[in-house]
């Protein structure tokens, strides 16, 4: 046997230790970017349907109408918002509605607090997202 292939011979298992090295830090980089993929579409969903959610209300004055507006453009999540993820809040007036007549300073600001789970729970249980929209009453 020539040296040459004597030494080929005896790293022969040296490629397998490397392989059993690569493959774990390879299979968690794949894992963290589906994962952040995933939070970066429901973090678009949420701020879609907070800007919805805020437009409905700043328009139509109706808090029940806006949190049903925001639940159908987050129809896609799962498990879906409810109403206890959203908050409606008005900013700068008195009252706790947009006033019907001369809006001024007055705005809406709509939050959604979402709790995403994780696809895979490598990472840990959920991560919590929001989502906010603001708009001057009465558009």
């Amino acid at each position: 046997m020539t040296r040459m292939a004597r030494r080929l011979r005896g790293e022969r298992g040296a490629s397998a230790v490397e392989f059993a090295f690569v493959v774990p830090l390879l299979l968690v980089l794949v894992l963290g970017i589906v994962e952040f993929g995933h939070a970066f579409q429901v973090q678009g969903t949420l701020s879609a349907a907070a800007r919805e959610g805020v437009r409905a209300m700043a328009l139509r004055n109706d808090p029940a109408d806006a949190r049903a507006v925001v639940r159908t453009a987050a129809a896609s999540l799962h498990p879906g918002i409810t109403d206890g993820q959203i908050d409606i809040e008005v900013v700068g007036g008195t009252a706790e509605t947009c006033p019907t007549t001369g809006a001024g300073d007055t705005a809406v600001r709509l939050t959604i607090t979402y709790p995403k789970p994780y696809l895979t729970g490598f990472f840990g249980a959920e991560i919590e997202l929001t989502g906010t929209g603001v708009m001057r009453c009465n558009g």
